[in-house]
């Protein structure tokens, strides 16, 4: 019970991160694209960049907050997923791309959306 309830705020969180930036004007192209490198919360387009959006929710920020919990290691992934996704999504492949961050904690009333939050 405690892993679907896990599940439920992850697919919670990455509706109001979806519904946030479609506020911001950005569209959705895919949304938890998977590959064997890993998962794509969600790709976006922001005019013509393609924007891979890391979802990231924290119910306790005891061992530090949602942004915190972005390190190298899943870094690493998010590249080699995305390099996967414009290989297979070739259509995309001469967009500029960037790696955005959305970070919510649960005793927060807001969402921080960080852009350009690391560099492939």
């Amino acid at each position: 019970m405690p892993e679907r309830s896990r599940q439920q705020s992850g697919r919670d969180a990455e509706g109001l991160a979806l519904a946030h930036l479609q506020q911001q004007g950005l569209r959705l192209v895919a949304q938890n694209w998977l590959c064997k490198r890993g998962e794509l919360d969600l790709v976006m387009l922001d005019g013509d960049t393609v924007v891979f959006v890391e979802v990231r929710y924290r119910k306790n920020t005891q061992w530090g907050g949602a942004l915190d919990s972005i390190d190298a290691r899943k870094r690493q992934k998010l590249i080699f997923a995305a390099q996967y996704f414009l290989q297979r999504e070739s259509r995309w492949a001469d967009h500029p791309c960037r790696f955005d961050v959305v970070a919510i904690d649960s005793n927060a009333d807001q969402l921080n959306w960080l852009q350009n939050a690391f560099d492939s």
